[in-house]
């Protein structure tokens, strides 16, 4: 019975890995013959860079209404955002163990640390402080500092490559000077090999 749950349960996750697979092909070829540029960024949103995408959509839309502008949260490594994962789950736990008041080291039969007498006296605080501090490093691990920008797939800025923001005027300029390029190079004859 379990072998069988087990090969239901595999094929699902394959199928649905395979159903996804497929609908981010199809939304490429889409995107490929829209015909209008894409620029696209890839921002920190935990950093706050939320408010400058916006406003530099809100410019560009103006400046460029054929252009189409999509931005989406530039996602940290695997490795970190597992441990954000974990740390929100197991803050809960402690919070929890805190609250009802049981002591998790008696099941190891280890002596129970100070601290966790100290919690015990002072749950409040102590919640607060496993609270406070699990959000600061579950931020830290999320936080890229990422304000990646492409055009059609083509980078033309990073700040982890430059280590700061494009202003107005350089994103401006580059996208004019972008724009050029793929103009002059769509009017160039087509050669057959």
């Amino acid at each position: 019975m379990e072998t069988r749950c087990f090969c239901l349960l595999l094929v699902c996750v394959l199928s649905l890995n395979h159903a996804t697979a497929d609908n981010g092909s199809v939304k490429k070829m889409k995107m490929h013959y829209t015909g209008t540029p894409l620029l696209k960024f890839q921002i920190c949103v935990s950093c706050g860079y939320r408010r400058v995408f916006e406003e530099y959509t809100r410019v560009l839309s103006q400046r460029y209404p054929d252009i189409r502008i999509e931005g989406e949260n530039f996602l940290p490594q695997p490795l970190y955002r597992h441990v954000a994962s974990f740390l929100s789950v197991f803050k809960l736990a402690v919070i929890g163990l805190i609250l009802l008041g049981k002591d998790p080291f008696t099941l190891f039969n280890t002596e129970t640390p100070g601290i966790w007498l100290w919690a015990q006296e002072n749950k409040i605080y102590a919640c607060m402080m496993v609270f406070f501090l699990s959000n600061m490093i579950e931020n830290q691990c999320m936080s890229t500092g990422a304000f990646e920008v492409t055009l059609n797939d083509v980078p033309v800025w990073s700040k982890l490559q430059s280590g700061h923001l494009p202003s107005m005027q350089q994103l401006v300029q580059i996208l004019e000077n972008e724009m050029k390029l793929s103009a002059h190079m769509d009017s160039l004859p087509h050669r057959r090999a």
